[in-house]
């Protein structure tokens, strides 16, 4: 009983740190650590102790792999890009968040909610005709929507 009280407890405070992440990263944008490491906790123990939603091989990788690839775009997207403006395109914040959302959802899932990010994320800032995007939102949007359909619908 204990055991499915500290489950729930942990999802409980993921979807908080979520709902911060974006809230701060749509006002300020920028990712504080300060919710950011409580949310790779929860992650951290949800797939130890629970083997949820992946288990701690697979997401061992998506982390090594999520923060590898995000920071070699944010490499690239400076150098190539930072001469012309002032503004990063991609920051740490973004690197860690992308690398925790490979830590819940492993490889396979962390590949499923970058694409979902970037459509969304592409579809907002045509609409609401914006220069800037807040990469936060949307990749935890991604996120939370690849882990109700691999836990649920798989």
């Amino acid at each position: 009983m204990i055991f499915y009280i500290f489950f729930i407890i942990l999802l409980i405070i993921a979807l908080w740190c979520s709902i911060k992440i974006s809230v701060h990263d749509f006002k300020q944008r920028i990712i504080p650590d300060k919710y950011l490491f409580p949310l790779m906790l929860c992650g951290l123990c949800l797939v130890v102790f629970f083997h949820f939603p992946t288990d701690i091989t697979n997401a061992t990788i998506g982390a090594t792999f999520g923060y590898i690839l995000s920071a070699t775009v944010g490499y690239v997207f400076e150098h190539a890009i930072r001469h012309h403006n002032t503004d990063t395109p991609i920051g740490m914040g973004d690197i860690k968040l992308i690398s925790v959302g490979g830590l819940w959802l492993g490889t396979n899932g962390l590949a499923l909610a970058l694409i979902i990010a970037c459509l969304t994320g592409y579809i907002w800032a045509r609409t609401q005709n914006q220069k800037f995007i807040p990469f936060g939102p949307f990749f935890l949007l991604g996120g939370f929507l690849t882990l109700i359909t691999s836990v649920f619908l798989l």
